[in-house]
């Protein structure tokens, strides 16, 4: 593979056949070291930009996806499996947002124990994984979210995670009190129910 366009066809078919994103030293090591591996994406990137799939940065590597203006064309539905629940939600967010973290912060954040299932829920989906240990008594274990949350949720890196502005902005994020209504529960019961939620 000597050839520029020989090149290029051997990069586009290892994007293609990829289940995951690629990162550049990750081609380099298939087409060769003195490839430049870069440039090569940025031609390919530059054919795709017109066409039903384009080559993006995802996850810190590269892969096809489909072109956003076509979207709405694909949708399909089909049964979910499982919905997350509020605590597995709430367990992401403070992963992605506080990462690295640990069991013992996320709870603390939270203000209620964490089930024993949220986080093995997160790691099969593959969202999150283990991230070494801290430095401190008992060594806990450090949790951090994975290349396939960054996919997932469309991010190149964490730094594109949406700010406190963004989430209020786009209603997700109610600071205010919060409003009881005529049928709430005693505050003994809703304590309980915190717990419970798990």
């Amino acid at each position: 593979m000597n050839g520029r366009g020989d090149q290029q066809r051997l990069l586009e078919a290892l994007l293609f056949a990829a289940p995951a994103p690629l990162s550049e030293t990750e081609l380099a090591e298939r087409l060769g070291l003195e490839t430049d591996v870069a440039a090569l994406l940025h031609e390919l990137a530059a054919n795709y930009a017109e066409r039903g799939i384009n080559l993006v940065q995802l996850a810190g590597g590269w892969t096809f996806r489909t072109a956003p203006d076509l979207a709405p064309f694909l949708v399909s539905e089909r049964p979910v499996s499982r919905k997350l629940s509020r605590a597995a939600v709430e367990t992401l967010a403070i992963v992605a947002y506080h990462q690295p973290v640990t069991r013992a912060e996320i709870e603390a954040i939270r203000g209620v124990a964490l089930a024993k299932g949220t986080l093995d829920r997160l790691m099969e989906a593959g969202w999150v994984r283990p991230r070494g240990r801290r430095d401190s008594p008992g060594r806990p274990l450090n949790w951090a979210t994975t290349p396939a949350f960054l996919a997932h949720f469309g991010l190149d890196d964490l730094t594109e995670l949406p700010g406190l502005d963004e989430l209020r902005a786009a209603g997700l994020l109610d600071l205010g009190p919060a409003v009881l209504s005529e049928t709430a529960v005693e505050p003994a019961e809703t304590a309980e129910a915190a717990g419970d939620e798990e």
